[in-house]
């Protein structure tokens, strides 16, 4: 490929002083930082700097990492994170190893990012027992760690009630919120242990709790029962017009959105038991019934063309209290 004289100007040529050849002969020194000439030994330039790999990496091997720069820095502990790590030496090790390993863990600086190492390990495996996402985790550790750093909250509190309470604040904060019911299966807490530490959390630190409405749950619920996509919107267009009743106004969204996938699901034909939809929204039959008998009254009013024009199957004839 030919070099135009634009490109010339900013070739950077060697040449060597004492060589005639055209064909320069160079050799990179790296041990030395030498670039020298292959033919006569001339040093042609000094301090070069390799610019490979130190060594070649393989993702899967069981090697230890052969990383250059370590770890990165954990965003959600406290310190510069450089700290030395005194070993005990294991069985072999002498007296005064493990008594340094043991001095070094009760520094405070120490303790207190085992402690968050420790609670954001339990944030991460609860979390993905119930497959939520990693903006879902990444909120609830930035909670705790704001709760930690507020000793007039984190004294004296259980570590596993915060932890259930931030869970339960980041689920809703990330738009994917979760029941009591749920929270408490998952992280083995009482439900009034987690409504006293959300009312801590609200009332110390200002944390927005946020609400739930039944279009939030619509989506799991369905995904749960593995319902289709008409399925779930259907539903969520007869959730959206229950909030003009008078009368559901003040129900628990989970007995509403309970009660509209039961009637979008007789209405279009499809079975699916009321116990199955119980035992998913975590109520009981005898509150999705009672719900869905108020739904039956207003069917005229809800099931508008709109709706049944999104299935050729939906039929309001279909819509019966059992």
């Amino acid at each position: 490929m030919s070099i135009s004289k634009l490109d010339e100007k900013f070739c950077v040529k060697l040449e060597c002083p004492y060589c005639t050849t055209s064909a320069l002969n160079l050799i990179e020194d790296f041990t030395s930082g030498d670039l020298l000439c292959g033919d006569c030994g001339l040093v042609l330039g000094d301090r070069i700097v390799d610019t490979k790999s130190e060594w070649r990496t393989f993702q899967d091997s069981d090697g230890p990492d052969q990383s250059r720069v370590g770890e990165a820095a954990n965003p959600y502990l406290d310190g510069v994170q450089l700290d030395t790590v005194i070993g005990s030496g294991g069985d072999n090790g002498s007296g005064l190893a493990r008594t340094l390993n043991r001095v070094q863990g009760l520094t405070g600086s120490s303790k207190n990012n085992h402690n968050l190492v420790e609670a954001y390990k339990e944030i991460s495996g609860l979390c993905d027992a119930y497959d939520m996402s990693r903006s879902t985790v990444d909120i609830a550790k930035q909670l705790y760690k704001k709760v930690e750093s507020e000793p007039s909250i984190y004294r004296g509190k259980k570590a596993n009630v915060l932890i259930a309470a931030c869970i339960f604040v980041a689920c809703r904060q990330d738009g994917a919120p979760r029941t009591y019911k749920e929270i408490c299966s998952l992280t083995k807490v009482h439900r009034k242990e987690v409504r006293k530490a959300l009312t801590f959390l609200q009332s110390k630190l200002g944390t927005v709790t946020g609400t739930t409405s039944s279009d939030d749950l619509i989506a799991r619920f369905c995904s749960n029962l593995h319902l289709g996509n008409d399925v779930r919107i259907i539903t969520k267009l007869l959730s959206q017009k229950t909030k003009d009743l008078d009368k559901i106004s003040g129900k628990n969204p989970i007995s509403i959105a309970a009660a509209c996938i039961h009637m979008v699901t007789q209405l279009l034909g499809i079975e699916c038991d009321v116990k199955y939809i119980s035992e998913i929204a975590g109520i009981s039959e005898s509150t999705i019934r009672q719900t869905y008998r108020i739904l039956y009254e207003r069917r005229e009013e809800l099931i508008t063309p709109e709706i049944l024009a999104r299935n050729p199957q939906a039929s309001i004839d279909l819509l019966v209290i059992k």
